[in-house]
């Protein structure tokens, strides 16, 4: 038996403020952990925040229109928008910066719509700008667009579901009942948790009329009816019908769009007046600058932003002598001025993220909008049998008015009195709470003919409604005239204009001075461009201290360079994209110059003119690798290719060759081998591992690999093998200049 400690109780009462189980450490598995926490989280966004539904919004969206449809903001004056984001806050529990800059964006000041759905007053911003910031909400004013009544017609009539809000006290609707598909009319942009969606902007009355033409054949051809996206900035589409056929198709992809300039003789300058909608006037205006500071665009003397109340506008100043469309071809390939939106058509239907193409989207949109009217019929079918029902219990007292009025009479408690028309004229409970409220001064004859009168009308409605709803076709017919009515009403031309390749003017690339130049290249990752010239008139080659010149090339300035790296990549550039220099200079810094990541470091330069000849590669396992210099040939004139050659084995060395020739290997343990690069296959994959050219013992490697040249031996023959060979040692009396090597 366990004694008691004397004075101390048998469970000692915990000490105040101390937490039970406090510090200690409870192994749990990561993957519980990440289902656990991480995950309701990852839902929470990609349902509630960042994906749009079927109805083309957000969550926020949806919250923020609501609540100016509930305000009386549709059709009315407008209001201060803080007072609308002050309301919304009920909807939706966030800051008034977050509310704010939702309704700034679907906002006709901002203009990043092709149909704003906030008509604005006062400084909204543009979504061209990134500088051009929005007033503070006291200072501005909006109200709901005209559009918006197409948003919210019959959503009082049960097309929606509604759901209560975050706190329970009041309701807001899962969707809007939208007449036409508004979640291809405007864009929408959003990352989620591992995916993200990006739908590009189309003409509403070309999405009408498709949606309508799809509707009554489900193989129409889409291209006919929507040749292209409709920026609400406008620009230039370069037409390729590929690639919308693709996105139309998948929901994926990117389509190319140019700025719109025109050219004032008088003034030599050229105005930019529309952008794509990817970029903005600050970006375009910093890339050119950048470009004239590099030296690469000389025709320009000055750009400015002349952005007012015309609209957008950067002017370039030429140089005398410029040619405007030349110059605006190399802008295009450059700068910003042209650049791709990329197409990610992520929606979510049914509660589920689906990347649908544009016929799916119909589809699923069409089905939505069956349902909706569906739904609105069934109501107003439902109020019409009603109203019937009870008009026929006021046809019932026409037969004898004076019956009625008796049994009221006579009457003497209140709560009999329905029960005692009921019984009177043989009606139900509802007809007789209905005549019960009549007003003394409607209990004529007139009144009660009027009122009868209408049953007629209505069983007519009734009929009618209900042939609606038992056939699918009379639905569709409905959404069919909705539509043409909203393309009537709301559609505009189209913005952006569509450029065929045949009406792309061919306007000829300028010319690249090409003169000799001797390029230098050095260990630690230094290249200088040097004209003959200068070259005769200079004295030694300027150096950091302990680096040395690895590479000097007599080649051209049009010369295309690659410059190859420690991290399997290769980075390509032009001779011309260097200035001349003198040997007095430390010339250029190679990775810096290139963008090369940190620590990554150059090791070798390839020049050439035409990708003739190939690339040879020694590793450090005794493989050599012969890669077709044309696999480094790209047609969209990229600067970074990766995989650059294999990655399997740390690279000894590389060498650029016009033809085949031998290299002299030596390996760790002092073996030399004679290697032939005829007996070693082109490849034109760039990153092939190679085949064995050395046999290398255990813990050996091969250590250098360089071009041979007569009398780096005394007897060569010694050290031509059959490959794969080990190499042979050299004798101490073999030995030439190959003693120098290492």
């Amino acid at each position: 038996m366990k004694r008691k400690h004397p004075g101390r109780p048998a469970n000692p009462p915990k000490a105040r403020g101390v937490i039970e189980g406090a510090g200690k450490i409870v192994q749990q598995q990561i993957t519980d952990t990440l289902e656990t926490n991480y995950m309701p989280y990852a839902v929470s966004v990609i349902m509630s925040r960042a994906i749009p539904e079927i109805d083309g919004f957000k969550p926020s969206h949806r919250k923020l229109l609501y609540t100016m449809y509930k305000m009386g903001l549709l059709g009315a004056v407008r209001t201060k928008s803080s007072n609308i984001v002050g309301q919304t806050m009920k909807l939706n529990p966030h800051g008034e910066g977050a509310i704010y800059d939702t309704m700034v964006r679907l906002s006709r000041g901002y203009e990043a719509l092709l149909h704003p759905y906030v008509d604005s007053k006062g400084n909204f911003g543009k979504f061209y700008s990134r500088d051009m910031a929005c007033a503070a909400s006291r200072y501005t004013e909006a109200k709901l667009d005209a559009i918006c009544q197409e948003l919210f017609r019959d959503i009082e009539k049960d097309t929606v579901d509604f759901v209560d809000n975050y706190d329970n006290t009041t309701k807001e609707p899962t969707l809007f009942p939208a007449t036409f598909p508004t979640v291809l009319v405007n864009a929408n942009t959003g990352i989620a948790v591992g995916m993200a969606s990006s739908i590009c902007p189309f003409n509403l009355e070309e999405v009408c009329r498709t949606a309508a033409a799809y509707i009554r054949n489900p193989e129409h051809d889409i291209l006919s009816t929507l040749p292209a996206p409709d920026f609400p900035g406008g620009g230039r589409i370069l037409y390729n019908r590929q690639e919308l056929e693709k996105i139309y198709r998948t929901g994926r992809g990117s389509v190319r769009v140019r700025s719109r300039y025109s050219y004032d003789a008088g003034a030599n300058c050229v105005d930019i007046t529309q952008i794509p909608p990817t970029t903005t006037v600050e970006a375009i205006i910093e890339k050119t600058v950048d470009l004239v500071k590099q030296g690469k665009v000389r025709e320009i003397s000055d750009i400015r932003d002349e952005t007012g109340l015309a609209g957008l506008k950067i002017t370039i100043d030429l140089k005398r002598g410029a040619d405007p469309d030349r110059l605006m071809q190399r802008l295009f390939r450059m700068t910003p001025l042209e650049d791709s939106f990329s197409c990610n058509f992520n929606v979510l239907v049914n509660g589920a993220p689906r990347v649908m193409g544009v016929r799916e989207l119909l589809d699923e949109w069409t089905k939505f909008r069956v349902r909706c009217v569906r739904r609105r019929t069934a109501f107003d079918l439902k109020n019409l049998q009603d109203r019937l029902h009870l008009l026929k219990g006021l046809q019932a007292i026409l037969l004898d008015i004076d019956k009625a009025i008796a049994i009221v009479r006579g009457t003497e408690e209140e709560a009999e009195v329905v029960p005692n028309l009921m019984i009177g004229f043989g009606i139900d409970e509802k007809q007789a709470e209905y005549v019960a409220e009549i007003r003394l001064r409607h209990l004529n004859r007139e009144y009660i003919l009027k009122r009868t009168a209408e049953t007629e009308q209505m069983e007519r409605d009734i009929e009618k409604l209900q042939k609606i709803l038992g056939s699918e076709t009379e639905i569709k017919r409905i959404i069919l005239s909705e539509l043409e009515a909203v393309a009537k009403k709301y559609g505009r031309p189209r913005r952006s204009m569509l450029v065929y390749q045949d009406e792309l003017k061919d306007v000829p690339q300028e010319a690249v001075p090409d003169y000799p130049v001797h390029l230098f290249f050095t260990k630690d990752g230094y290249f200088k461009k040097i004209t003959p010239q200068s070259l005769r008139m200079s004295g030694d080659q300027k150096l950091k201290e302990g680096d040395r010149v690895t590479q000097r090339i007599e080649s051209v300035n049009s010369a295309e360079l690659l410059f190859f790296t420690d991290q399997c990549t290769v980075y390509k550039a032009r001779a011309s994209d260097f200035p001349d220099t003198k040997a007095s200079v430390l010339g250029e810094y190679i990775p810096a110059q290139l963008g090369m990541e940190e620590g990554e470091s150059a090791v070798y330069l390839a020049v050439t003119t035409d990708y003739a000849g190939f690339m040879v590669f020694f590793f450090e396992n005794g493989k050599a690798a012969k890669v077709e210099l044309s696999a480094y040939r790209t047609k969209t004139n990229r600067k970074k290719l990766v995989k650059a050659y294999g990655d399997k084995s740390p690279l000894v060395a590389c060498a650029q060759a016009e033809q085949d020739g031998e290299f002299l290997l030596t390996s760790s343990q002092g073996r030399i081998l004679l290697v032939h690069t005829g007996a070693v296959p082109g490849k034109a994959t760039r990153g092939t591992q190679g085949v064995a050219v050395m046999t290398l013992r255990r813990n050996a490697r091969l250590m250098s690999a360089v071009p041979y040249r007569e009398g780096m031996l005394k007897k060569p023959d010694r050290y031509r093998k059959n490959l794969p060979a080990a190499g042979s040692v050299p004798r101490p009396d073999e030995q030439g200049e190959q003693l120098t090597l290492s």
